[in-house]
C-alpha cells in the first residue's frame, strides 16, 4: 500500500508477541494481492486488464470491499466512485508516477468516458464482477481502511481484546490499556496550519475507527496551483472546494475511509448535510484567508462532549 503499519496491544498472559508480526503482515499482504492498483498481478489488476464482456470471480474480501464502495457511490450520487482508475493515472497519482503539468482537457474527457460506477455489475451471490470494457478499479480510498479492520478482527480472534491498529494514519481501537485508560488519539490536522482548538481534539477509540482524507497528503503543483490527489469523479478533476481535510469516525475503518473521501468531494456545505442526514461523526477543516475553520457534525459534537 506504499505506507507503514503499527499495532499496540495488551497481550493475554503467555502470548509470544513477536509471533504476531508474521500473521499481521500476511493479512495485509493478502489485501495488497487482491486489491492493489499498483500490482498488475493483483486480482484488481487482472480485472482492469480484462476484455469486455467477461465475468471475474472475486475473493470474499475483495467482493465485500467492492460492495461497500458501490454502496457509497450510490449514496453519494457518484461523488465517490471506485472506477476512477483512468483519472487517477491521468492526473499522476497512479503507478505511472507524478506529473508536473495538468492534463489536456480532451484527455480528461476521454478518461471520464472510461469511468462510471453505474457500469460496474457485481453479482453478490456468486462474488463475480462484470467487466463491460475499459473500466479500471482503484480502491486506494477504501482498501487501507479495510486492512485496518482485517488486522483488528485477526487480533480479536486471537483473544487480544485491547489493541490499537494503524495503517497509513487510519486507526481502529478496542479495549483499554493496562492503566485502565482508553486508546486516546488526536484528530488529524494539516501539518502546515494551526487550528484553534481542533488540534487538541482527542477521542477514545473504544470500538471505533478514524480515517482522514486531506489535500496535504499527496499533491503536485503546476502554475502556482496545488492539485490534490482526491478527485471529483463527476468533473474529472482534483477537488477545489477549500477543504483541507475531512476526518470520519465509524465502527468500521473501511466505511470511515470511503466516507472521508466522499465527504471531501461533496465539499463543506453538501458534505456537512450528507453527514448530518446519516448521523456520521465527522470533522471538516476548511481553508480560509485567516486560517482553518473547523466544522463538526452533531454526531461528533455529541461524541466529544
Amino acid at each position: 500500500m506504499g505506507t507503514t503499519w503499527s499495532v499496540k496491544l495488551v497481550p493475554p498472559p503467555g502470548m509470544h508477541v513477536p509471533d504476531l508480526r508474521d500473521g499481521i503482515q500476511a493479512r495485509l499482504d493478502r489485501v495488497v494481492a487482491e486489491m492493489s492498483h499498483w500490482d498488475p498481478a493483483s486480482d484488481l489488476g487482472r480485472f482492469n486488464r480484462a476484455s469486455a464482456g467477461r465475468w471475474q470471480e472475486l475473493p470474499e474480501d475483495f467482493a465485500a470491499v467492492l460492495d461497500c464502495a458501490l454502496a457509497v457511490a450510490r449514496d453519494s450520487g457518484g461523488a465517490y466512485d471506485p472506477t476512477v482508475g483512468p483519472l487517477v493515472d491521468l492526473w499522476g497519482f497512479g503507478p505511472d508516477g507524478p506529473r508536473d503539468r495538468t492534463p489536456d482537457p480532451a484527455a480528461v474527457e476521454e478518461a471520464l468516458a472510461r469511468c462510471g460506477w453505474q457500469r460496474l455489475e457485481l453479482d453478490r451471490d456468486s462474488r463475480r464482477v462484470y467487466q463491460p470494457g475499459g473500466l479500471r478499479l482503484d480502491l486506494s480510498s477504501i482498501a487501507k481502511g479495510f486492512g485496518v479492520d482485517v488486522v483488528a478482527l485477526h487480533l480479536e480472534a486471537l483473544g487480544i481484546d485491547s489493541h490499537l491498529v494503524e495503517v497509513g494514519g487510519e486507526l481502529r481501537g478496542r479495549g483499554v490499556k493496562p492503566d485502565g485508560m482508553p486508546w486516546w488519539v488526536a484528530l488529524e490536522t494539516p501539518p502546515d496550519a494551526a487550528v484553534g482548538g481542533a488540534g487538541a481534539a482527542v477521542v477514545a477509540l473504544h470500538g471505533l475507527s478514524v480515517a482522514t482524507s486531506g489535500d496535504y497528503r499527496r499533491f503536485f503543483e503546476a502554475g502556482g496551483v496545488r492539485y490534490a490527489h482526491t478527485l471529483d469523479p463527476r468533473a474529472g478533476r482534483p477537488v477545489a472546494n477549500r477543504l483541507a481535510s475531512v476526518t470520519v469516525l465509524h465502527p468500521s475503518c473501511m466505511w470511515a475511509d470511503a466516507f472521508a473521501t466522499a465527504l471531501t468531494v461533496l465539499g463543506p456545505e453538501e458534505g456537512m448535510a450528507f453527514a448530518g442526514d446519516r448521523d456520521l461523526a465527522a470533522l471538516f477543516l476548511i481553508r480560509t484567508e485567516t486560517g482553518l475553520e473547523e466544522r463538526l457534525t452533531p454526531a461528533l459534537m455529541a461524541m466529544l462532549e
